[in-house]
């Protein structure tokens, strides 16, 4: 596991779930290379998939923006290490 802990920075999700989203981002850093952004975030989203359903999203990168509609308590925007991560689930129809 990395040594340096995550910095929210702006989330709406129950904590528990939110735990789990900085925990599985550890543990995506730990199986990848840190420039391996892609797989990072197929990781994640693919856990995240699989434990609460279809539909979520996943960005990870040093330097991006972004403009979306989320379902609500589903969103967190996080850094660790020198990575920024976005998780959330697209609001449905």
């Amino acid at each position: 596991m990395l040594e340096g802990r995550a910095l929210i920075q702006d989330t709406d999700m129950p904590t528990k779930m939110q735990i789990h989203a900085m925990t599985s981002a550890s543990h995506a850093l730990d199986l990848y290379d840190v420039l391996d952004c892609k797989s990072i975030a197929a990781h994640i989203k693919k856990e995240f998939d699989a434990i609460y359903g279809s539909g979520w999203q996943c960005v990870v990168g040093s330097n991006f923006g972004c403009f979306f509609t989320h379902s609500e308590g589903t969103f967190i925007y996080f850094c660790l290490e020198t990575l920024r991560f976005l998780i959330f689930k697209g609001a449905g129809k």
